[in-house]
């Protein structure tokens, strides 16, 4: 399979940027129509499927990044000498998944569902890069709320939250008044 020109140009931008890009970004950038930016992705990942190549562009939500294909990650690793990441913590994974299912949300939101404190554990997340501020709610206090970021979505293999597996229903509680007891 043969690239385009506007499939080179996407591929050029992309892997200069080496952060998600949004589709209009990359549509304006490359001089096409956004709603041509899916097939122009496509053209791209059939291609590399194509070739066995070891890059993907991976769809984020409404943005665009060019990543290695997870079963080379032990290639790159090795070449760039990086410093192992320490996992996440059941508590760290805990936080982050009730924020991923109920943002945004408040720390004291995350709190009240485990019951201890969990400011660190958010602050961590942050630092990480999975979890970004989603403003700040209109009651007293002004608590920030947060939510999960494309990183997050990355680091998960996920598309769009809507990727995310369904709760299991004996767990599921309704929450959905929580934030509002932060105005109280």
């Amino acid at each position: 399979m043969k690239f385009t020109e506007k499939a080179a140009a996407a591929e050029a931008v992309l892997f200069a940027s080496g952060d998600p890009i949004e589709s209009d970004r990359l549509a304006e950038a490359i001089d096409i129509q956004p709603a041509a930016v899916p097939q122009t992705i496509d053209l791209l990942n059939d291609a590399y499927t194509e070739n066995n190549s070891a890059l993907v562009v991976l769809r984020l939500g409404n943005c665009y990044q060019l990543a290695v294909k997870s079963n080379y990650f032990g290639y790159v690793s090795a070449a760039l000498e990086r410093k192992k990441n320490t996992p996440l913590s059941p508590a760290a994974m805990e936080v982050l998944t009730i924020i991923a299912y109920n943002q945004p949300v408040t720390k004291r939101f995350v709190e009240h569902i485990r019951g201890v404190d969990s400011s660190s554990i958010v602050n961590t997340l942050v630092e990480k890069n999975l979890l970004e501020e989603a403003g700040r709610l209109d009651v007293p206090g002004r608590p920030i709320a947060y939510k999960t970021t494309d990183n997050f979505l990355r680091c998960f293999s996920l598309e769009s939250l809507d990727d995310l597996p369904p709760l299991p229903s004996s767990h599921q509680t309704d929450l959905s008044d929580m934030d509002e007891a932060d105005a109280k």
